[in-house]
């Protein structure tokens, strides 16, 4: 069972956080845009963020852009939104 994620990231934040907001999941990392290591920061904060392993997360489309294509594997649906709306400041 795997499902994906339509996710916005925005590189070189002032601090590390995921918001579920109204047009979608947005992901704000420190990370540069650099060699992957964005992308690198996208899959360590969605592995944390929903308490499963890092090697359950990938990008599949979006290396280089902005607008990315996370796919999370075993989980529902539902579960990854309760996890994701359940972090410090979403609501």
């Amino acid at each position: 069972m795997s499902e994906y994620l339509l996710v916005r990231v925005q590189p070189r934040a002032s601090r590390n956080r995921i918001a579920v907001e109204a047009e979608g999941v947005k992901v704000y990392t420190t990370a540069p845009p650099v060699d992957g290591e964005a992308n690198e920061a996208v899959i360590e904060m969605v592995s944390k963020a929903l308490k499963i392993a890092k090697s359950r997360v990938e990008i599949t489309s979006g290396h280089t852009g902005r607008n990315k294509r996370v796919v999370v594997t075993g989980m529902t649906p539902i579960e990854i939104i309760a996890q994701l709306c359940a972090l410090p400041g979403n609501v």
